[in-house]
């Protein structure tokens, strides 16, 4: 066995490696870029290694850097993770000529298998079902446009390279296709390197399940069963679990034999996935997709349900040692479900979020698992993938997995981050969810109301705004009445703004006695003069006519460790407060789940008009396109601007018809909220180019 392994990747897979080698008496090394130098990957390696600047084109893509990080360190062996050069050819053949053992296949197979193309006519030899779709590398898109009569609509336009549903679009109709062949065409190039692309049948109803094999140098390939990935957003997967619900024995037994023979088609060596593609209709019927040839993300499902370490497989077979299992070893013993944790918010149509985990927050239990690469304080960029997060359970059966995994969600939180934690949970409750009738558009067939945050229940919305009303008396314990009113005369003349018990705006010294609370992505709650809370058991304050009174706060006091413990008609709740560069927000923790609210400090509505309505940055990234020019007239939805961040695409609309004015450049970085463009209403831009107009023509004095 290894004595070092060097990690080739970050966050939670790096974390996750570890954890495996150092059960096995392994020392490991990581490596990280600029932005991860306090990463958690970093601080739990034995040795780390410093490889650029936060751009992965200059850290984590760079072949010579980690070669040299592995030499250095006296690494015998590479992890490469998944994602960034997990799946690159040139990476697997340096480490053979360095000497250095990579973990995964040789670099023909990963060639073979990384081009979607040649995958399917090697695995066709096998006898693994295909669908029906062109064949052809380097077709142009008129040769795609002319093959896709022969294929039949609706079509689905795949990269040849890369995955992770980037560059995939489905079209319906054939007028519709030009446009979305131009789009894949410039995803493809931009994530992968390479603008191949091919078109599939696009199969009714279609649900996505993958086997997982593992195969040694000494000829053996095994599967452990399938994994259910059918519920996901543009492509990417959101849920996974194992088995499928919608396989039956003897199904199940067919498709593990179709991807141990898809690996015996290019010699394969490691592990790997063979994602297949299947009918909700006709679950019998089952066609091949694609390899991916690394460790895949949702790889915790299969290791809950199988009991095998997957990673000791690999760094087993990787030092040359022979399967330790047979496929009779491998039995499926209950259900197991994983839930992806992203930063981005489902209520702004899915965009990437950034900021900083004021406090990371999973439970712990029996049937829980969480694989997490993020630490208290760290800061979540655009420069990566963005995944936080994963969490797993494992149950007896389906039903008692999803329940405990909503319990397990309910009780999480990255306070300073808005999270798709919430729309899981939604995911989660949906009928055909339960009922495990799934298929790969469920989500994208949610309307706007399903993906906003749910409102939090009363007791959680009391407590925070217990907490707020009570900072100016922060370490004290609160009895008696206590009023917004009585708190804003008593702190009303303090130099902190945050020792009032308002919100308020930064441009205004003012203040009304009134505590405004935001829940994180969905509307706001507005306590007056805090009339629906009374603190104590014997107020001695009257309250102003007509309020009624909606819950009793008993009591607030503050612990060593700054935790707020509310009581709110005899249950306890925690709060905590979390402060970053000047926002606030409060966690609290109630008998409903975890909640977080923040304290707005300004207004950023904008209303369209002379001043215009400015078009705003969603997070850092790079302009990839322009759609109109200054000076034209848009209507209220028109795509203006399309900005890559996280790997995505995200075409940024006109708030509102007028005359826009652009000020975003092709090809430029942009920051968070920078403006890109700005639109005028028509009769004010008229107005206003009329008055300078008049303005310019007057005679000088």
């Amino acid at each position: 066995m290894f004595k070092t392994v060097l990690i080739a990747n970050r966050g939670e897979i790096a974390l996750r490696v570890i954890r495996t080698c150092r059960r096995l008496g392994i020392r490991t090394v990581s490596v990280y870029s600029d932005a991860d130098a306090q990463a958690a990957h970093v601080k739990a390696a034995d040795a780390a290694v410093h490889l650029g600047p936060a751009a992965a084109s200059e850290s984590y893509l760079r072949i010579d850097k980690v070669i040299a990080a592995a030499e250095a360190t006296g690494a015998e062996a590479i992890h490469p993770g998944y994602g960034f050069l997990s799946e690159n050819a040139d990476f697997s053949a340096a480490c053979d000529a360095a000497g250095i053992v990579f973990l995964g296949p040789g670099p023909d197979a990963i060639r073979t298998m990384g081009d979607k193309i040649t995958a399917k006519q090697a695995v066709s030899s096998r006898g693994v079902p295909l669908v029906p779709g062109t064949k052809d590398a380097d077709m142009s898109d008129d040769d795609l446009i002319a093959a896709s009569s022969d294929i039949g609509f609706p079509v689905l336009i795949k990269p040849s390279a890369g995955g992770g549903g980037k560059g995939m679009h489905a079209v319906f109709d054939a007028a519709e296709l030009p446009s979305a062949l131009e789009t894949a065409r410039r995803e493809a190039a931009s994530s992968f390197g390479d603008d191949t692309l091919f078109l599939e049948r696009l199969v009714a109803t279609p649900r996505h399940i993958e086997v997982q094999i593992m195969a040694d140098s000494h000829g053996n390939v095994i599967h452990f069963g399938e994994r259910e990935c059918s519920l996901q957003r543009r492509h990417q997967k959101v849920i996974e679990e194992a088995p499928s619900a919608l396989l039956d024995e003897a199904t199940r037994a067919r498709i593990g034999q179709a991807a141990c023979e898809t690996a015996k088609s290019v010699g394969y060596v490691g592990a790997g996935t063979v994602e297949f593609i299947v009918g909700a209709d006709r679950p019998d019927e089952f066609f091949f997709m694609e390899m991916n040839t690394r460790l895949q993300v949702e790889h915790p499902v299969t290791e809950e349900v199988t009991g095998v370490d997957l990673v000791e497989l690999q760094l087993r077979v990787g030092a040359g040692e022979e399967l330790p299992l047979t496929q009779d070893d491998i039995t499926l013993t209950g259900h197991s479900i994983e839930a992806r944790i992203y930063a981005e918010d489902p209520s702004r149509g899915f965009l990437p979020t950034g900021g900083r985990a004021l406090d990371v927050v999973f439970p712990e239990g029996e049937g829980i698992r969480v694989d997490a690469g993020l630490d208290a304080g760290q800061r979540i960029v655009s420069d990566y993938d963005p995944m936080i997060a994963k969490l797993i359970v494992h149950a007896d059966d389906r039903a008692q997995a999803i329940a405990r995994l909503d319990g397990a969600l309910a009780a999480s939180a990255v306070p300073g981050i808005v999270t798709n934690i919430d729309f899981l949970r939604t995911l989660l409750a949906l009928p055909e969810v339960v009922s495990g009738d799934l298929d790969t558009s469920i989500i994208d067939n949610l309307d706007e109301e399903q993906l906003v945050h749910p409102a939090t229940d009363t007791h959680a919305q009391l407590a925070a705004t217990a907490v707020f009303e009570t900072l100016g008396r922060a370490g004290t314990q609160i009895t008696g009445a206590v009023t917004a009113r009585d708190q804003a005369d008593a702190v009303g003349g303090t130099a902190s703004a945050w020792g009032r018990p308002t919100a308020f705006r930064a441009s205004r010294p003012d203040f009304q006695p009134t505590v405004r609370l935001d829940f994180v992505g969905a509307g706001e709650i507005t306590v007056d003069d805090a009339a629906e809370v009374e603190f104590g058991p014997a107020p001695t304050t009257e309250f102003a006519p007509g309020v009624e009174v909606i819950a009793r706060a008993d009591s607030v006091t503050i612990d060593e460790d700054d935790v707020w413990h509310v009581a709110i008609d005899g249950i306890q709740h925690t709060a905590r407060i979390f402060s970053d560069s000047g926002d606030r927000s409060i966690w609290v923790s109630t008998h409903e789940g975890v909640h977080v609210f923040t304290r707005p400090l300004a207004d950023s509505s904008l209303t369209p008009g002379l001043e215009g309505a400015e078009v705003l940055a969603p997070m850092p990234g790079s302009v990839v396109a322009v759609k109109v020019e200054t000076g034209d007239r848009v209507e209220q939805g028109d795509p203006l601007v399309v900005v890559e961040a996280m790997k995505m695409e995200h075409v940024l609309t006109a708030p509102a018809a007028g005359i826009v004015t652009v000020t975003a450049v092709p090809g430029g970085q942009v920051g968070l909220d920078e403006v890109l463009a700005t639109v005028v209403d028509e009769g004010a831009a008229e107005g206003a180019a009329a008055e300078e107009s008049a303005a310019t023509s007057q005679p000088a004095n």
